[in-house]
């Protein structure tokens, strides 16, 4: 299985573990507003920063440490949901936006310094090379 077919079914996954969430749930995850999402947000991330530190910050050695479906990968899970639930609202509230293929993403940050949104640097986007000659 290629990485986008591992990617298509964890965002499957997510999406269904959403839909459930939902029903349980409601959307209390936005209940005190932009401020408490973000905390929400920064919660999951100093649990994985926590659990991440006993190996000097090495996510993969973190998880194979402890790959139970209660270790890191739980709290990684949760925060990617968490993370398409803020998306996914700011998006519903602008009356959505269109989703970028990679080469229109890479465009956009023409001028930009820094990572694009798909990991690469603004350079390697552009088409340009990083390394020296």
């Amino acid at each position: 299985m290629g990485i986008r077919d591992e990617i298509v079914e964890i965002a499957e996954y997510d999406a269904e573990a959403l839909t459930h969430s939902q029903k349980s749930y409601g959307d209390s995850w936005k209940k005190r507003g932009g401020t408490g999402a973000f905390m929400m947000l920064a919660r999951k991330w100093d649990r994985l920063e926590n659990q991440v530190k006993k190996f000097n910050y090495d996510i993969f050695e973190t998880i194979y440490d402890n790959p139970s479906p209660e270790g890191v990968l739980d709290d990684i899970g949760d925060l990617r949901r968490y993370l398409f639930l803020v998306e996914a609202e700011v998006r519903r509230e602008l009356g959505g936006f269109a989703l970028e293929a990679p080469e229109e993403a890479a465009e956009a940050y023409k001028g930009a310094s820094g990572s694009t949104p798909l990991g690469t640097s603004v350079e390697e986007a552009r088409g340009l090379s990083t390394e020296p000659d």
